[in-house]
């Protein structure tokens, strides 16, 4: 079953004509209809794993915003003003 929110055939279930790797993750190609196929990410199917109740945790949004400073702070040192 297709699973990704924005895919045109998201709660659709497809029958898998074969599945294949490209760069390192698995993808099915699968029959779509009218003699066509389209091929899915393992992640956009419910054979992917299941995403996270909470995708944004507060270890790392404090990890990025930490990161933010750095290179804010980074960039202030370098001078950015004219003649």
């Amino acid at each position: 079953m297709v699973t990704h929110p924005f895919h045109p055939l998201t709660g659709r279930e497809l029958e898998i004509l074969y599945v294949k790797r490209r760069g390192g993750a698995l993808v099915f190609v699968c029959a779509s209809g009218a003699g066509r196929s389209v091929t899915l990410p393992q992640a956009w199917t419910d054979r992917g794993v299941p995403p996270e109740e909470h995708p944004l945790a507060v270890e790392g949004l404090c990890a990025a915003r930490a990161l933010v400073n750095a290179l804010v702070s980074r960039g202030a040192g370098q001078g950015g003003g004219g003649s």
